[in-house]
């Protein structure tokens, strides 16, 4: 068995390579604790106001945007038999179509939408009594991954991705993510054969030249980033590079790294090192990179998610500077709320303009930037 002394090193050597520092024993790193309990709570309260009489937020017609504050609030602490949660679920439900999924048949969002869902029901089964819906859910969603069962080989772009519904002939790393979450929150592992599937969707989706990408566009940009889809002649929501290749930008950049985490990458894969190297390089609280203030409060909630997920105390940037990210983040959200307690984005692409959803994408921010203490060095 290797010395203590030896085990240490080695963990040492491991943090540098990685751009980590160890914090000190006693210290306390993220937003102030009472600072971000007040944020949370206004922001909850602001959601349970705004619910509408039958249960819905912004639209009652789709269950998008009702599902994400129905998990948001349960991820905030609000328990499952409030009355504006037992509401919340009972809209949901109406939603649940006889093949498993929770979704509107007139939106073609049917990934999207029933993995949200089912973020939901998962965050409020405590008593078990969603468990037969989160099944169907599951195999639901299980079914619209591409691959061999839609006679999709894996040499095509689309294999292992999941999109917004089988109308659309075009998976992307965004619906691909929900997709991935939902299945963990079912207990799904990185040995899953879908989860297996979706890895090779995500290396698609990387600026990174390797045997895991031979797209047309992994050599053109070849940064580490991520962008939105190498299918359907590829796209990127910050645009093409001079030389035809898909820019990356940040908020697909978090969203790949922590699925590529989920699907069993280590921190030694070149995939998740070019990654990593990228974020450091983009590293900021102040906007997506590579869009500026589109997409901003979903990066908020991906970058989180991510950093959380990463299990790092420290990010340090491509400058040398160290940045305790859980207190930057909070601190900025904090300085963001608006005097009713939400949230809101002057640019209201990807309906950021909708102080539900964005109120909704802080909400699980905050989940995921609480203090920690350090107890050890």
């Amino acid at each position: 068995m290797p010395r203590i002394s030896t085990l240490l090193s080695l963990f040492l050597l491991t943090c540098f390579a990685h751009g980590l520092e160890s914090p000190l024993a006693g210290q306390t790193l993220g937003p102030n604790t009472e600072q971000l309990a007040k944020a949370r709570l206004r922001g909850a309260n602001f959601l349970k106001t705004s619910q509408a009489a039958d249960g819905s937020w912004t639209s009652p017609e789709s269950p998008g945007i009702s599902g994400l504050v129905t998990y948001a609030l349960l991820e905030s602490g609000v328990p499952a038999d409030d009355p504006v949660l037992v509401k919340g679920l009972k809209h949901l439900q109406s939603f649940v179509q006889p093949n498993g999924g929770i979704y509107s048949p007139k939106t073609h969002h049917g990934n999207y939408e029933t993995a949200i869902s089912l973020l939901a029901f998962n965050a409020a089964n405590k008593s078990g009594e969603f468990t037969d819906l989160i099944k169907g859910a599951e195999k639901y969603l299980r079914n619209l991954q591409w691959d061999e069962t839609e006679q999709t080989p894996s040499s095509d772009v689309k294999f292992g991705g999941a999109g917004y519904g089988r109308t659309n002939d075009r998976p992307d790393l965004s619906n691909t993510t929900f997709f991935l979450d939902a299945l963990k929150a079912t207990g799904a592992t990185a040995d899953d054969p879908a989860v297996k599937n979706a890895l090779v969707f995500l290396s698609r989706c990387q600026n990174l030249e390797s045997e895991h990408n031979t797209t047309p566009f992994s050599s053109k940009v070849n940064d580490g980033g991520f962008y939105y889809t190498p299918a359907a002649g590829g796209n990127s929501q910050a645009g093409n590079h001079e030389n035809g290749g898909l820019r990356s930008y940040g908020s697909m950049t978090y969203a790949g790294l922590k699925s590529m985490v989920f699907a069993g990458l280590t921190p030694d894969d070149k995939r998740v090192k070019a990654a990593r190297e990228w974020i450091s390089r983009h590293y900021t609280v102040e906007d997506n990179p590579g869009l500026g203030q589109q997409g901003l409060y979903y990066y908020f909630q991906v970058f989180a998610k991510t950093l959380s997920t990463l299990n790092l105390d420290y990010l340090v940037d491509d400058n040398g500077v160290k940045h305790d990210w859980r207190k930057e983040l909070g601190d900025h959200l904090v300085s963001l709320q608006r005097e009713n307690g939400s949230w809101l984005n002057k640019n209201d692409r990807w309906y950021e303009g909708d102080p539900n959803l964005t109120t909704a994408y802080v909400l699980i921010a905050l989940k995921h930037i609480e203090p920690k203490a350090v107890t050890s060095k």
